[in-house]
């Protein structure tokens, strides 16, 4: 791992015993740094809930259910807004020596099992799983509720009305230029001799 994580829950193995409920929530400075390094404005709450197995060869078999409410920006209006996230997740914890050493190979990945994390032999990271697991959920382009692209498109001319002048008048009334008209006027000067 090469940055030390925002929200670390690091739980031993001698305290998995047959099995382990655990709900981690994270703390004000932990919720700020990790907004940080996910390049969102804020995380308010952020709170998951484990189920955590022990399986063979020392892998954990987690559920999770992550509840979150962030602040993003929207990339239509460039504004800020809420959105709450909810989800339940499965991973399987393994011995870092045990994952694949090629991680785009595809014949070492079970396409219908959890994914994989790693862990040091000592411990699993449940925060950090939280953490990844939140990054996973994030709309990689947010929209603002009610935000829409359409006012940005102009309707498609009615058939018929694709041949009509450039600046007359339509069925319902006087239309609005065309903003190519420009370019027409240029290229037909272009040929005249």
């Amino acid at each position: 791992m090469s940055h030390s994580p925002e929200f670390s829950r690091r739980i031993p193995f001698n305290r998995l015993g047959s099995g382990l409920d655990e709900t981690i929530e994270a703390s004000a400075a932990e919720r700020k740094a990790l907004a940080a390094r996910l390049g969102i404005p804020e995380i308010e709450t952020l709170v998951c809930r484990f189920r955590l197995t022990p399986s063979e060869n020392r892998s954990v078999l987690a559920e999770g259910h992550l509840s979150a409410k962030v602040t993003q920006i929207c990339v239509i209006t460039s504004e800020p807004f809420e959105d709450v996230l909810a989800e339940t997740f499965f991973l399987k914890f393994i011995p870092a020596a045990d994952m694949p050493e090629d991680e785009f190979d595809i014949d070492s990945i079970d396409l219908d099992g959890p994914d994989e994390v790693p862990h040091d032999g000592k411990a699993v990271d449940i925060g950090e799983a939280a953490a990844e697991q939140l990054a996973l959920m994030l709309d990689p382009y947010p929209r603002k509720p009610g935000a829409g692209l359409e006012n940005a498109v102009d309707v498609a001319p009615a058939e018929g009305e694709e041949g009509a002048h450039l600046s007359g008048e339509g069925p319902d009334g006087p239309r609005r230029p065309n903003p190519f008209s420009a370019l027409s006027v240029l290229k037909n000067g272009d040929r005249k001799e």
